[in-house]
């Protein structure tokens, strides 16, 4: 249910993220505006914005006159994803370490870092999600390229929510976290090869998630 401490349409987008990662909805389910705010308590007005919110984040697809459609991730865009953000994060993380970052910048980064070691122990996906990709998008947009970042933001949004509840269930989302530390202290002393070898490991955990394989 949503809480008074945001607006309806962001308290109802956060309810609709948690349920998709937690796995209430099914991909290709059809879910409809006036059945999800029955079940909200609340008007279908603020239920529809907070789906074309979920939809600009590819998460679910309009379907005319029913609803919208849960997104299905399928395992080869999941590979192709993986591919792309490897050819592309990791060299680019690798400049940012090679050329350095600001001393203010590290400082919020620890932050953000140590945050999201916190959001992986209390279980809270959602901030997970959210300092996750701060953090990451954060260091990568030191390297220049507001093109690559484009593109990484782009493939991050559309699987940002995919696997994330099995990477839980495998305790390996307080591991995951951990590696934003490391990665956050090898940027600071600008060793490229660690930060480099770091982020291979962390999005090699993802993959092996979405092929089913724990660690």
């Amino acid at each position: 249910m949503p809480t008074p401490t945001a607006p309806l349409r962001d308290q109802v987008a956060a309810s609709l993220r948690h349920a998709l990662i937690v796995g209430d909805f099914e991909p290709g389910e059809v879910l409809s505006a006036p059945g999800l705010a029955a079940e909200f308590g609340v008007s279908a007005t603020p239920v529809r914005e907070a789906m074309l919110d979920l939809a600009q984040e590819g998460h679910v697809s309009p379907i005319r006159y029913k609803g919208y459609r849960v997104t299905d991730v399928s395992a080869e865009t999941r590979r192709q994803v993986i591919q792309l953000r490897t050819l592309i994060e990791i060299p680019l993380m690798g400049d940012v370490a090679e050329r350095g970052v600001a001393d203010e910048l590290l400082e919020r980064c620890r932050g953000l870092a140590e945050q999201s070691v916190v959001a992986a122990v209390d279980g809270d996906l959602i901030r997970f999600i959210e300092l996750d990709m701060d953090l990451h998008l954060s260091l990568l947009e030191q390297a220049g390229n507001d093109i690559a970042v484009k593109h990484v933001r782009s493939l991050r949004s559309t699987t940002r929510l995919t696997g994330l509840k099995a990477l839980a269930e495998q305790q390996q989302l307080e591991f995951t976290a951990r590696e934003h530390v490391e990665l956050v202290e090898a940027v600071a002393v600008q060793d490229r090869d660690r930060t480099e070898e770091i982020m291979r490991r962390h999005l090699g955990h993802v993959a092996g998630v979405w092929a089913g394989k724990s660690e």
